[in-house]
């Protein structure tokens, strides 16, 4: 019977990010910060099994290809190193996280606007003569709202990674949840496999933090009306489940300057989407100020000049 191949874990001393990897391999560049000095841990034995897995469905050449074109799409204000950057680690990797879903109520209070115009005369002065205009002018009028909001999340994702923040995972979402599986360890055959670093209890918390926010942007899209103020509201969550998953991503270290840490970026391993906190490139930024600056004062002496 052949026998099956125990994983250990590897913890890198300069992001805390721990890896599942096969025993043979005894070092590793880590994919996050690009650090060398990967050593082996401790394998927690109490961090639950995933439940689901969305499998990698992007190969490194199209991943490559989404790369090059993140970087093309990089605004003139960003640091021109990152356009210019060329790989040498590129690596896919399955990344810890939490499924969410729950059932949110909401109650509301707030001031519905319906717009109307009227017509109002005025007076002005022209070529020296005062004269009676008119004009449409916008009104509103307000009515007090209240009432009840009900919504059921399912597709709440949320980092169990101390290696990849919350909002770093969120630049990279949404993750199509029709390719989610069962989670079985043929899935991630051959894929380094984070270990979660995050425990239950704070995952739980950015869960609901992520679902209020968006219960928020649902109640301000809900509202009628043309326009409204001082939304305010509450929320009950009931029926809450969070369950362990695994997400794919191409996590790589974007080396664009030789005096600077190397850029991470992430690429959506399902979908292709790039992001990244992309610095910006300060000497052109002065640069546009002061065209801007030059400009401003030409066209002030053209029109001092010809009063």
């Amino acid at each position: 019977m052949r026998e099956i191949e125990t994983v250990q874990t590897f913890r890198c001393e300069g992001c805390g990010a721990a890896l599942s990897l096969p025993p043979s391999e005894r070092t590793q560049i880590c994919p996050y910060c690009a650090s060398p000095n990967v050593v082996a841990g401790a394998l927690d034995t109490t961090r639950p099994e995933p439940r689901f897995c969305v499998p990698h469905a992007q190969g490194e050449t199209l991943a490559r290809k989404a790369l090059a074109e993140w970087q093309k799409r990089l605004g003139f204000f960003r640091h021109p190193g990152v356009r210019r950057a060329h790989l040498e680690n590129f690596k896919g990797v399955y990344v810890p996280s939490v499924l969410y879903s729950a059932v949110a109520r909401a109650r509301y209070d707030v001031s519905i606007g319906e717009e109307y115009y009227v017509t109002e005369t005025y007076t002005t002065t022209e070529n020296g003569k005062t004269v009676t205009r008119t004009r449409r002018v916008k009104k509103h009028e307000w009515v007090p709202l209240s009432g009840e909001y009900e919504a059921y999340a399912t597709d709440v994702v949320v980092s169990a990674s101390s290696g990849i923040p919350n909002d770093e995972l969120e630049a990279v979402e949404p993750f199509d949840f029709r390719g989610l599986r069962r989670y079985s360890a043929g899935l991630v055959a051959g894929w380094p496999v984070e270990t979660p670093s995050r425990n239950g209890a704070d995952c739980l918390e950015m869960a609901r933090k992520e679902l209020q926010a968006g219960i928020s942007k649902r109640l301000a899209a809900f509202m009628p009306g043309d326009t409204h103020t001082g939304l305010s509201s509450s929320t009950a969550i009931e029926h809450e489940s969070a369950e362990p998953m695994l997400v794919p991503l191409w996590v790589l270290a974007l080396k664009y300057d030789e005096l600077k840490p190397a850029l991470r970026v992430l690429i959506n391993g399902q979908t292709g989407k790039t992001a990244a906190k992309v610095p910006w490139s300060w000497p052109r930024i002065a640069v546009a100020i002061v065209a801007g600056l030059v400009v401003v004062g030409g066209l002030v002496l053209f029109a001092m000049k010809h009063q």
